[in-house]
């Protein structure tokens, strides 16, 4: 491995590890280091590859933030994990951030389901597909995603998804 690929190991090394502990901590991730991060990846590719490493960059950036718009949209993630999967495409290229998306799309599903499998998770799943089928079948009144004020939504880390993601996408690139 040359000295230009160690530094773009290390400096992706260092973005995952913040970005999954804020995420896990904080439940966002910050545009202090989301903005720099995809400003550094530019300049990387553009000075190490010209034109051509500018544009590889930029495709990963358009990548990360096309794959991941829609359920931004939707409410079903955060802004933070959208610019996270830009800055990790632009580090990476269109390539690099399609095989995070894939990895980080099956580890987010294992946290889904591993959050499911707790009582808690199970618990509170079962009671909002009860008000809504109850809704659908007998047409009770209330609201089928509704809950008492004050109790805080459990919510999934998927930056740590999308962190655990590009390492597999990088072992598994490394290995071909």
């Amino acid at each position: 491995m040359d000295a230009s690929a160690s530094f773009l190991c290390f400096f992706l090394t260092i973005v995952l590890l913040i970005a999954t502990i804020n995420d896990i901590r904080f439940h966002r991730i910050p545009n202090w280091l989301t903005y720099p991060t995809i400003l550094i990846a530019v300049a990387y590719h553009a000075i190490t590859k010209g034109v051509d490493g500018f544009l590889f960059s930029l495709g990963g950036i358009g990548f990360g933030i096309g794959v991941l718009i829609v359920p931004y949209l939707m409410g079903a993630i955060g802004a933070g994990d959208t610019k996270f999967m830009a800055a990790i495409g632009g580090l990476l290229g269109p390539g690099g951030a399609f095989l995070t998306y894939l990895f980080s799309a099956m580890i987010g599903g294992m946290f889904a389901l591993l959050f499911l499998a707790t009582d808690r998770g199970f618990k509170e799943s079962a009671i909002k597909y009860e008000k809504v089928l109850s809704l659908f079948f007998f047409k009770l009144k209330g609201e089928p995603n509704s809950s008492p004020r004050g109790e805080k939504e459990t919510r999934l880390c998927y930056g740590m998804a999308i962190g655990l993601g590009a390492v597999c996408s990088v072992v598994w690139r490394w290995t071909l």
